[in-house]
């Protein structure tokens, strides 16, 4: 049997239960295609498999892929880094997406998953730091422009925690089930995006400062047309960002770009 390899960020997870509830969490019917991301052994193939209509899984350790080949033969197994692949060239345009992923690629994969079009369902085990994040509210401590970004086009779910006993080799942290499934309309449309990130990247980069400042800095707009956009929207000049729900920084963005700011 393979060994984890530690630049993959490889930790195995075994117990049967846990598994058996990340499926769940999927609920793929014998309709759907299921899109499975670093399957390592295969024990959350083999629970996606009792259940899926189609499977298929990008698996980069190529150590790996033999052993999925052998134990899963009807499973289509890509060895490829799930990163660079096409998902919806492999998997069709309707799927869901599901996987163990490496802690060390979580948000790239996160960003990719949530990129238009988006599979129907993404069921994640993740570090419990970024489900607590990606599920945040405002003024919490972890609400952030992850936070944010994730909100604005998903409904995220932290669903239930898995200790580091669980896998092998054990994690020095605890890790979390992420449920993310797409709104059916977004806070911002997808030509918004890259602006809406530059935005709430640029102005977490400010947090300390009250949003009026905050936003000076990042436009290099004067403090009286930004004064008068924040009382438009019933904002505060004094507010903080982390202050702030999602519904507001899409408000926030369209009313800089009615005013000709172009993010940059």
């Amino acid at each position: 049997m393979p060994r984890a390899k530690q630049r993959l960020g490889q930790h195995f997870l075994a117990d049967p239960r846990i598994l058996a509830r990340i499926a769940d969490a999927l609920a793929p019917g014998p309709q759907d295609t299921v899109l499975e991301i670093g399957p390592g052994r295969g024990g959350l193939t083999a629970a996606l498999q009792a259940r899926a209509g189609r499977l298929l899984a990008i698996e980069k350790d190529r150590d790996l892929v033999p052993l999925l080949l052998e134990r899963f033969p009807s499973v289509t197994v890509i060895e490829a880094d799930a990163l660079e692949v096409d998902w919806h060239a492999v998997a069709g345009p309707d799927f869901l997406l599901t996987g163990n992923i490496p802690y060390n690629i979580t948000s790239p994969l996160i960003d990719k998953a949530l990129t238009p079009p988006a599979p129907s369902r993404i069921v994640f085990l993740v570090q419990k730091e970024v489900a607590d994040r990606a599920t945040a509210a405002p003024s919490s401590a972890a609400y952030g422009a992850l936070s944010i970004g994730v909100q604005a086009v998903a409904r995220a779910e932290r669903l239930f925690t898995v200790p580091p006993g669980a896998f092998r080799p054990r994690p020095k942290v605890e890790s979390a089930v992420l449920r993310l499934t797409p709104l059916d309309t977004p806070l911002v449309a997808d030509s918004e995006r890259a602006p809406f990130r530059r935005l709430v990247v640029g102005l977490f980069g400010f947090r300390r400062k009250q949003l009026l400042r905050g936003l000076r800095e990042l436009t290099g707009w004067e403090a009286q047309p930004l004064g008068e956009l924040l009382r438009r929207l019933g904002v505060e000049e004094t507010t903080r960002p982390e202050t702030l729900a999602p519904e507001r920084f899409a408000a926030l963005l369209r009313g800089l770009v009615d005013g000709g700011w172009t993010a940059r």
